[in-house]
């Protein structure tokens, strides 16, 4: 359930190659003119790819190729404009010749796993879902934590951040980076030691499209027990899931970092979903002393290993095969929008009351209600640039899904997903109001160019509320490695003007 900021392997890279110097801007299909077309496709086929791997609107290959890793049909609707080309890279040779063009990772997606120094080095065109299987065939009591969606693709997972169920305790993925491999704007090929600290900061939880192209990161494995235990409760509306939801939000955050406790809310009812790093017996105790209400019992509980719970929260159900995590899809099967807010105080009870009438109207809709406290609060919001740490409760993601194609039917799910934010505004974080990179939002704002590199002053819009007082280091950052503006899009980090300076630099 994510945008495709975080379930895309695909790095859309927009860049000026020296011997066309009139293409340029933000979208891929600004080099669609037919001259410019061809004399660009020319010099891609010079360039040290095999052919084999570019794809082009007139290959067989290319739909397939481009749809491979879209999970939202938003994004494959007639208007979508198509790119020149596909390059399909195989190793970090094909990433460095490549010139505007849509850089497909899917095939760099090795896993290895050493156990016993507990580190994994993982190529981005993975899928988490892959990491996670690599992970537990190697070990029963190490883990990654890292997101909920198997599909979602490592890369573009880890470089926005990435919060998942084992983020109290362990924090985010970008928090257990220990290294990684980028191709910089002049091709280079650099690991955290040749590329520096202030860039390596950048790429764990500031976009790493922004900066350069990374293609595989060296990740800390954490201790998980052989046992965790997992549970899901249901109560409906009228089982007093105002109450519940009221009561979650004052003591999640502050329940044992071992346990993650969310809520996802839809239509008529509340669904409370957990894992806790330990036994059914010990976790029984724990939600009697701490949340009564809710009702959990014994009965509830399911005991698996770590790896059975990555299943479970992908699928609803622990009994599923593993190899299901290896499933990278091959099209994408619904169109969705979302948006996302932080929550920094409890929400009065009328609100949650008010929100049903959003939610029973619109069975497509959802709230999912991500935890925060434990790890989240310990680790400071500048040690990476992913800045929502202490002080927030949860995390809310509205979301809408929807399979019939049309105008109308999208202004209906626009609607309700806008609508929902716009009535949520006075009870989540202010000035800025925040929401979760990984949850990318046009609707905050879009690049604007002036002269040749997009604006600091628009990015700014947009970019604060992501990153607040780390937009201007990522800005710092994108001016030291990238000041051309090689990479860009509709949100990257703009270069920070000369005259602004920066002095930790």
């Amino acid at each position: 359930m994510s945008t495709t900021a975080t379930a895309s392997r695909r790095l859309v890279l927009i860049l000026c190659i020296l011997a066309l110097p009139c293409i340029s801007g933000i979208a891929v299909a600004a080099a669609a003119a037919a001259g410019d077309a061809d004399a660009f496709l020319h010099c891609l086929e010079t360039a040290a790819v095999p052919p084999q791997l570019v794809h082009t609107p007139g290959s067989p290959s290319y739909a397939a190729t481009l749809v491979s890793s879209i999970r939202n049909l938003r994004f494959v609707a007639p208007a979508t404009p198509l790119p020149l080309a596909i390059v399909a890279a195989a190793e970090a040779g094909h990433a460095q010749a490549t010139r505007f063009a849509v850089l497909d990772l899917a095939a760099l997606r090795n896993v290895r796993v050493d156990a016993d120094r507990a580190v994994a080095w993982v190529g981005s065109g993975a899928t988490l879902g892959e990491l996670y299987y690599a992970v537990g065939a190697a070990s029963r009591t190490l883990a990654f934590p890292a997101g909920i969606c198997p599909t979602v693709g490592v890369g573009g997972h880890i470089s926005g951040g990435g919060f998942g169920s084992l983020m109290r305790r362990y924090g985010l993925a970008a928090d257990n980076v220990l290294d990684a491999v980028v191709v910089d704007a002049d091709g280079r090929l650099l690991n955290s030691t040749t590329m520096g600290e202030d860039l390596f900061w950048a790429i764990r939880g500031g976009g790493g499209e922004s900066f350069g192209v990374v293609l595989s990161w060296k990740l800390r494995l954490v201790c998980v027990p052989e046992t965790v235990t997992v549970f899901t409760i249901r109560r409906r509306r009228n089982e007093s899931a105002s109450d519940l939801i009221t009561k979650w939000q004052h003591i999640s955050p502050s329940l044992p970092k071992n346990l993650y406790l969310r809520v996802v809310v839809q239509s008529k009812h509340a669904q409370f979903e957990s894992l806790y790093l330990g036994r059914c017996g010990r976790l029984v105790r724990v939600m009697e002393s701490r949340f009564p209400e809710l009702g959990m019992t014994e009965s509830d509980c399911e005991e698996i290993t770590w790896i059975q719970s990555t299943v479970y929260f992908a699928f609803y159900s622990s009994s599923k095969p593993l190899e299901l995590l290896l499933d990278r899809g091959t099209k994408p099967d619904r169109y969705f929008k979302a948006k996302s807010d932080y929550v920094q105080e409890p929400i009065p009870i009328h609100i949650w009351e008010n929100t049903w009438t959003w939610l029973e109207d619109h069975d497509a809709g959802l709230l999912i209600l991500d935890p925060y406290g434990g790890e989240m609060a310990r680790v400071s919001p500048s040690a990476t640039p992913f800045p929502h740490r202490e002080g927030n409760l949860y995390n809310i993601q509205y979301y809408s899904f929807w399979f019939e194609h049309g105008e109308e039917t999208l202004e209906k799910h626009l609607s309700w997903v806008r609508g929902l934010y716009d009535e949520m505004e006075p009870y989540v974080s202010k000035n800025p109001r925040t929401g979760y990179a990984n949850y990318r939002d046009i609707d905050l704002g879009r690049n604007e160019i002036e002269g040749n590199v997009t604006s600091y002053t628009k990015g700014k819009v947009w970019g604060e509320k992501y990153f607040k007082g780390n937009f201007e280091r990522l800005a710092a950052v994108k001016a030291m490695v990238d000041p051309d503006d090689f990479f860009r899009n509709e949100q990257s980090i703009p270069p920070l003007p000369a005259q602004q300076g920066w002095s930790s630099i």
